[in-house]
């Protein structure tokens, strides 16, 4: 099959001989990542490959259903068609929903315990003086009064701005 651009010239030969191996390829790399990575058995590049390269399967798939879209709209006029795209659609819809859990990458654990650390500590972690810790924060428009006092206290419960800080703090020095 050809494809045609907008202003009508030939774009493309969409041909079956190479988009059903890229297909299957694609789909074999994406199908084996995921499930390494469902299991928490991903090493190397397992994760990077199944990310960025089923890209590579939603344009192939995309290709495949250009090329077969009579075929395609068979099926969907049946009930049978229609029905499982349309549970697949529920399905697709119903996993933007929360169920109230909300779940936070595992770092973010160490930056909740840094925040809610008094300066004192945290200049020790950073390996600098409380008065340095104090001083840089007063850099960032904080106002610290007390060495008790936690970064959480001082620059609110904003956790990007808290990293940001933490980045300050325990960056180079």
């Amino acid at each position: 099959m050809t494809m045609r651009s907008f202003s009508g010239e030939q774009a493309m030969n969409i041909d079956r001989r190479w988009l059903t191996p890229i297909t299957a390829g694609a789909f074999l790399l994406s199908a084996v990542t995921g499930v390494l990575i469902f299991f928490h058995l991903d090493i190397g590049l397992n994760k990077l490959a199944h990310e960025w390269l089923s890209w590579l399967l939603v344009g192939a798939v995309v290709l495949h259903v250009t090329l077969n879209f009579g075929a395609l709209r068979r099926h969907l006029s049946s009930r049978l068609g229609a029905g499982l795209l349309g549970l697949c659609m529920l399905v697709l819809a119903l996993s933007f929903l929360s169920l109230g859990e909300k779940q936070e990458p595992p770092f973010m654990a160490s930056i909740h315990a840094l925040a809610d650390t008094p300066i004192t500590t945290l200049a020790q972690v950073a390996r600098r003086e409380p008065e340095d810790v104090r001083e840089i924060l007063r850099g960032e428009g904080l106002h610290p009064e007390s060495d008790a006092q936690t970064l959480g206290e001082l620059a609110g419960p904003n956790p990007h701005r808290q990293m940001l800080l933490l980045n300050k703090l325990l960056g180079q020095h």
